[in-house]
């Protein structure tokens, strides 16, 4: 597993019921623009407001879509342990390639507890972990010694998201310690893609509206083309950054994927915000310029 993965919008009609039509409409926009594989359920999902019976509607729609063509990585942390395995093995059985696994952050535990929790989802649901580092979600911080242990230690965790600003020198640091244990990718829409990759990571997790961009960078690192690699990623930054704002980055995205023809609509379910009218203009000219 490496390259872009986009972390797809979980698309919705205008009542808030899911979209299956758009949803599998957007599955082959990401493919034809390139990813390389998808992220399911994470943030930028909405992954946070889906019922438990529509993840796994969605996971077995997109899983026979897509029938084996990319791989998919499914979110499956939960607040409780048990019911972390749970819904680990659910989505694995349904055709999940990898996990991308949040630490419990409701009641917070210690390393030792990290590591039960991550080994008890592995030897659940015995598929790929990808391990989601996203401190400022969570407020559970996993140092790089950590994460190496839980590699060394824990039989199915073979990747780690890394989302602890600042993340490139997470990167180094964490693939310093874990060395071929632990395949990085980054994240936060992929606002240090090069230098992470410089540093070590093998993929990074945007949203679901620049893709095509993104695998041109990606292409670009990829043959040692650094100076075509910023060219293209300066250009597509302002869009990048106007995502990053908290609460607004979902609605962001669906807008350019309706403006594209993509999906049909750019509802998003509360606590996620839709953008004001001076956003939606912003956001238009952002677009427009790409």
């Amino acid at each position: 597993m490496a390259g872009v993965y986009p972390i797809l919008v979980t698309t919705f009609k205008e009542d808030g019921s899911l979209d299956i039509k758009s949803q599998l409409r957007l599955v082959d926009h990401l493919l034809e623009q390139g990813a390389h594989g998808l992220g399911l359920f994470g943030n930028a999902s909405e992954g946070y407001a889906l019922e438990g019976s529509e993840r796994i509607e969605l996971m077995r729609a997109i899983a026979s879509h897509v029938n084996g063509r990319v791989p998919l990585i499914a979110s499956s942390g939960h607040t409780g342990t048990r019911a972390a395995v749970e819904l680990s093995k659910q989505l694995a059985g349904l055709g999940a390639t990898g996990l991308m696994v949040l630490p419990p952050y409701f009641l917070k535990t210690d390393g030792e507890g990290l590591l039960h929790y991550f080994s008890e989802i592995s030897n659940g649901a015995r598929t790929p972990i990808m391990i989601q580092d996203a401190p400022l979600l969570t407020q559970v911080a996993m140092p790089p010694p950590l994460l190496a242990r839980m590699a060394r230690e824990i039989e199915f965790v073979t990747m780690a998201k890394i989302e602890a600003p600042p993340t490139a020198p997470k990167v180094t640091q964490t693939a310093k310690a874990a060395g071929e244990s632990l395949k990085i990718f980054g994240g936060l829409n992929a606002q240090f893609f090069i230098e992470e990759y410089d540093r070590g990571a093998r993929g990074t997790m945007p949203g679901s509206d620049c893709i095509a961009q993104l695998v041109q960078i990606w292409n670009a690192l990829e043959r040692g083309d650094k100076s075509t690699a910023w060219d293209l990623f300066t250009h597509v930054l302002p869009l990048l950054r106007f995502e990053l704002q908290p609460g607004m980055g979902v609605s962001a995205m669906k807008n350019n994927l309706v403006a594209a023809g993509i999906i049909e609509s750019a509802t998003v379910r509360h606590p996620t915000a839709s953008l004001d009218a001076t956003s939606l203009a912003e956001l238009k000219y952002l677009r427009e310029r790409l």
